[in-house]
Protein backbone atom coordinates (compact mmCIF):
# COMPACT_ATOMS: atom_id res chain seq x y z
CA UNK A 1 0.00 0.00 0.00
CA UNK A 2 3.03 2.17 1.14
CA UNK A 3 4.83 1.89 -2.75
CA UNK A 4 0.52 2.51 -4.32
CA UNK A 5 0.28 6.03 -2.41
CA UNK A 6 4.24 6.49 -3.33
CA UNK A 7 3.63 5.88 -6.98
CA UNK A 8 0.51 7.89 -7.23
CA UNK A 9 1.65 10.90 -5.39
CA UNK A 10 4.73 10.64 -7.57
CA UNK A 11 3.25 10.76 -10.73
CA UNK A 12 -0.31 13.19 -9.92
CA UNK A 13 1.20 15.75 -12.13
CA UNK A 14 0.17 13.07 -14.85
CA UNK A 15 -2.52 11.96 -13.87
CA UNK A 16 -5.53 14.21 -15.44
CA UNK A 17 -4.19 14.00 -18.88
CA UNK A 18 -3.24 10.05 -18.77
CA UNK A 19 -6.99 9.54 -17.43
CA UNK A 20 -8.06 12.06 -20.22
CA UNK A 21 -5.76 9.98 -22.75
CA UNK A 22 -6.90 6.73 -21.53
CA UNK A 23 -10.66 7.18 -21.45
CA UNK A 24 -10.62 8.90 -24.82
CA UNK A 25 -9.04 5.97 -26.39
CA UNK A 26 -11.11 3.65 -24.78
CA UNK A 27 -13.99 5.28 -25.86
CA UNK A 28 -12.86 5.40 -29.42
CA UNK A 29 -11.41 1.95 -30.68
CA UNK A 30 -12.15 2.84 -34.26
CA UNK A 31 -9.52 5.63 -34.05
CA UNK A 32 -6.72 3.78 -31.98
CA UNK A 33 -5.83 0.05 -33.44
CA UNK A 34 -5.41 -2.26 -30.48
CA UNK A 35 -1.78 -2.14 -30.86
CA UNK A 36 -1.94 1.68 -30.17
CA UNK A 37 -3.86 0.91 -26.99
CA UNK A 38 -2.02 -1.65 -25.80
CA UNK A 39 1.57 0.81 -25.82
CA UNK A 40 -0.95 3.24 -24.21
CA UNK A 41 -1.37 0.63 -21.72
CA UNK A 42 2.53 -0.77 -21.73
CA UNK A 43 3.38 3.51 -20.93
CA UNK A 44 1.26 4.07 -17.80
CA UNK A 45 3.18 0.80 -16.50
CA UNK A 46 6.28 2.10 -17.10
CA UNK A 47 5.53 5.19 -14.56
CA UNK A 48 4.41 2.97 -12.28
CA UNK A 49 7.25 0.95 -12.58
CA UNK A 50 9.89 3.48 -12.69
CA UNK A 51 8.53 5.55 -10.09
CA UNK A 52 8.09 2.66 -7.62
CA UNK A 53 11.31 1.69 -7.97
CA UNK A 54 10.24 -2.09 -9.41
CA UNK A 55 12.64 -4.15 -11.58
CA UNK A 56 11.26 -6.94 -13.37
CA UNK A 57 13.18 -9.50 -15.03
CA UNK A 58 11.61 -11.17 -18.15
CA UNK A 59 12.64 -14.53 -19.22
CA UNK A 60 11.17 -17.09 -21.70
CA UNK A 61 9.48 -14.74 -24.31
CA UNK A 62 10.97 -16.27 -26.72
CA UNK A 63 8.38 -19.79 -26.00
CA UNK A 64 5.62 -17.44 -26.54
CA UNK A 65 3.58 -19.29 -29.87
CA UNK A 66 4.30 -16.60 -32.65
CA UNK A 67 0.79 -17.02 -34.52
CA UNK A 68 -2.63 -16.74 -33.35
CA UNK A 69 -3.89 -16.38 -30.43
CA UNK A 70 -3.50 -18.37 -26.92
CA UNK A 71 -4.13 -18.54 -23.35
CA UNK A 72 -1.74 -17.17 -20.54
CA UNK A 73 -1.88 -19.38 -17.02
CA UNK A 74 -0.11 -17.53 -14.51
CA UNK A 75 0.37 -18.38 -10.41
CA UNK A 76 -1.01 -15.14 -9.06
CA UNK A 77 0.47 -13.07 -6.04
CA UNK A 78 -1.23 -9.59 -6.06
CA UNK A 79 -1.66 -6.56 -7.91
CA UNK A 80 1.34 -5.95 -9.70
CA UNK A 81 1.21 -9.36 -11.34
CA UNK A 82 -0.67 -8.22 -15.00
CA UNK A 83 1.82 -4.97 -15.24
CA UNK A 84 4.47 -7.73 -14.81
CA UNK A 85 3.09 -9.95 -17.81
CA UNK A 86 2.42 -7.10 -19.72
CA UNK A 87 5.93 -5.40 -19.36
CA UNK A 88 7.46 -8.85 -20.78
CA UNK A 89 4.69 -9.59 -23.57
CA UNK A 90 5.27 -7.43 -26.74
CA UNK A 91 1.95 -7.96 -28.51
CA UNK A 92 -1.12 -7.13 -26.85
CA UNK A 93 -2.76 -9.18 -24.81
CA UNK A 94 -5.77 -8.83 -22.20
CA UNK A 95 -6.92 -10.39 -19.06
CA UNK A 96 -10.29 -11.64 -17.35
CA UNK A 97 -10.75 -10.11 -13.70
CA UNK A 98 -13.62 -9.86 -10.89
CA UNK A 99 -16.20 -7.74 -11.81
CA UNK A 100 -16.39 -5.85 -8.72
CA UNK A 101 -12.85 -4.86 -8.61
CA UNK A 102 -12.97 -3.33 -12.01
CA UNK A 103 -13.98 -0.11 -11.37
CA UNK A 104 -11.57 1.76 -9.23
CA UNK A 105 -9.36 4.79 -10.54
CA UNK A 106 -6.91 4.00 -13.40
CA UNK A 107 -8.16 0.22 -13.17
CA UNK A 108 -11.59 0.70 -15.01
CA UNK A 109 -9.68 2.88 -17.32
CA UNK A 110 -6.68 0.07 -18.34
CA UNK A 111 -9.62 -2.26 -17.95
CA UNK A 112 -11.59 -0.67 -20.66
CA UNK A 113 -8.63 -0.11 -23.21
CA UNK A 114 -7.44 -3.15 -22.98
CA UNK A 115 -11.04 -4.67 -23.51
CA UNK A 116 -10.51 -6.70 -20.71
CA UNK A 117 -13.45 -9.33 -19.48
CA UNK A 118 -15.30 -8.86 -16.28
CA UNK A 119 -16.41 -11.21 -14.87
CA UNK A 120 -18.79 -11.96 -12.29
CA UNK A 121 -18.07 -14.94 -9.95
CA UNK A 122 -21.00 -16.03 -8.34
CA UNK A 123 -23.24 -16.05 -11.80
CA UNK A 124 -23.26 -18.93 -13.82
CA UNK A 125 -24.72 -17.52 -16.86
CA UNK A 126 -22.51 -14.50 -17.25
CA UNK A 127 -19.68 -16.42 -16.53
CA UNK A 128 -20.37 -19.00 -19.53
CA UNK A 129 -20.97 -15.89 -21.35
CA UNK A 130 -17.36 -14.44 -20.76
CA UNK A 131 -16.05 -18.10 -21.45
CA UNK A 132 -17.98 -18.11 -24.78
CA UNK A 133 -16.71 -14.51 -25.84
CA UNK A 134 -13.02 -15.54 -24.61
CA UNK A 135 -13.46 -19.28 -27.55
CA UNK A 136 -14.54 -16.66 -29.80
CA UNK A 137 -12.03 -13.56 -29.43
CA UNK A 138 -9.12 -16.27 -28.95
CA UNK A 139 -9.79 -18.32 -31.82
CA UNK A 140 -9.73 -15.41 -34.19
CA UNK A 141 -5.85 -14.23 -32.73
CA UNK A 142 -6.29 -12.73 -29.66
CA UNK A 143 -4.46 -13.71 -26.17
CA UNK A 144 -5.81 -13.69 -22.83
CA UNK A 145 -4.16 -14.04 -19.13
CA UNK A 146 -6.41 -15.60 -16.78
CA UNK A 147 -5.60 -16.63 -13.14
CA UNK A 148 -6.39 -19.78 -12.65
CA UNK A 149 -6.14 -19.25 -8.56
CA UNK A 150 -8.90 -16.85 -8.49
CA UNK A 151 -8.36 -14.07 -6.03
CA UNK A 152 -5.05 -13.77 -3.51
CA UNK A 153 -4.67 -13.69 -0.15
CA UNK A 154 -0.51 -13.43 0.94
CA UNK A 155 -0.33 -16.18 -1.71
CA UNK A 156 3.53 -14.59 -2.36
CA UNK A 157 5.61 -17.44 -3.95
CA UNK A 158 3.02 -20.23 -3.04
CA UNK A 159 0.77 -21.61 -4.95
CA UNK A 160 -2.70 -22.47 -4.24
CA UNK A 161 -5.33 -24.66 -5.76
CA UNK A 162 -5.43 -23.95 -9.83
CA UNK A 163 -9.79 -24.46 -10.30
CA UNK A 164 -10.02 -26.25 -13.28
CA UNK A 165 -13.04 -24.36 -14.46
CA UNK A 166 -10.59 -21.69 -15.86
CA UNK A 167 -9.32 -23.64 -18.54
CA UNK A 168 -12.73 -24.23 -20.39
CA UNK A 169 -12.15 -21.46 -22.84
CA UNK A 170 -8.65 -22.49 -23.56
CA UNK A 171 -9.90 -26.39 -24.17
CA UNK A 172 -13.01 -25.35 -25.99
CA UNK A 173 -11.16 -22.98 -28.37
CA UNK A 174 -8.08 -25.66 -28.52
CA UNK A 175 -5.71 -22.98 -28.43
CA UNK A 176 -1.97 -23.16 -26.94
CA UNK A 177 -1.76 -22.84 -23.11
CA UNK A 178 1.45 -20.82 -21.98
CA UNK A 179 1.79 -21.67 -18.87
CA UNK A 180 3.67 -18.28 -16.82
CA UNK A 181 5.55 -18.32 -13.73
CA UNK A 182 5.57 -15.27 -11.27
CA UNK A 183 8.02 -14.80 -8.73
CA UNK A 184 8.14 -12.02 -6.29
CA UNK A 185 5.82 -9.93 -7.37
CA UNK A 186 3.56 -9.83 -4.67
CA UNK A 187 6.26 -6.63 -3.33
CA UNK A 188 5.83 -4.01 -5.25
CA UNK A 189 2.09 -3.33 -4.09
CA UNK A 190 1.46 -6.21 -1.20
CA UNK A 191 4.18 -5.35 1.59
CA UNK A 192 4.73 -2.62 3.53
CA UNK A 193 7.48 -0.77 1.87
CA UNK A 194 8.97 1.55 -0.88
CA UNK A 195 12.93 0.01 -1.37
CA UNK A 196 13.43 -1.06 -4.79
CA UNK A 197 12.40 -4.42 -5.49
CA UNK A 198 12.86 -7.11 -8.21
CA UNK A 199 10.52 -9.25 -9.45
CA UNK A 200 10.70 -12.08 -12.30
CA UNK A 201 7.85 -13.14 -15.15
CA UNK A 202 9.11 -16.58 -16.66
CA UNK A 203 6.91 -17.36 -19.62
CA UNK A 204 7.10 -21.12 -20.19
CA UNK A 205 7.04 -23.56 -22.76
CA UNK A 206 3.16 -23.58 -23.85
CA UNK A 207 1.00 -27.13 -23.39
CA UNK A 208 -0.45 -27.66 -27.21
CA UNK A 209 -3.73 -28.80 -28.18
CA UNK A 210 -2.51 -31.92 -29.32
CA UNK A 211 -1.18 -32.17 -26.28
CA UNK A 212 -3.21 -31.93 -23.97
CA UNK A 213 -6.43 -33.43 -26.28
CA UNK A 214 -7.85 -36.38 -24.13
CA UNK A 215 -7.39 -34.78 -20.56
CA UNK A 216 -9.68 -33.65 -18.56
CA UNK A 217 -9.83 -29.60 -17.34
CA UNK A 218 -8.72 -30.66 -13.31
CA UNK A 219 -5.58 -32.58 -15.04
CA UNK A 220 -4.52 -30.19 -17.24
CA UNK A 221 -4.83 -27.44 -14.18
CA UNK A 222 -2.76 -29.80 -12.55
CA UNK A 223 -0.29 -30.12 -15.15
CA UNK A 224 0.33 -26.45 -15.54
CA UNK A 225 0.50 -25.43 -11.66
CA UNK A 226 3.01 -28.62 -12.00
CA UNK A 227 5.32 -26.96 -14.69
CA UNK A 228 5.11 -23.50 -12.49
CA UNK A 229 6.33 -25.57 -9.38
CA UNK A 230 8.98 -27.06 -11.49
CA UNK A 231 10.35 -23.96 -12.65
CA UNK A 232 9.89 -22.24 -9.07
CA UNK A 233 12.08 -25.30 -7.76
CA UNK A 234 14.96 -24.22 -10.42
CA UNK A 235 15.05 -20.66 -8.08
CA UNK A 236 15.55 -22.43 -5.02
CA UNK A 237 11.54 -21.77 -4.14
CA UNK A 238 10.10 -24.68 -2.48
CA UNK A 239 6.43 -25.78 -2.08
Amino acid sequence: MFRFIHVILLNLFRAPYLLSRLRKMASHPEKYSEKMRYLMAKKVFRYVRRSGLIKTEVIGAENLPKEGGYMMFPNHQGKYDVLAIVHGHEEPCSFVMDKKKSYTLFLKEIVDLLEAKRMEIDNVRQAITVINELVEEVQNGKKYIIFPEGGYTNNHNTLQKFKPGSFKSATKAKVPVVPVCLIDTYKPFNTLSIKPVKNKVIFLKPIMPEEYEGMTTGQLADEVKTRIIDEMWEYGIEQ
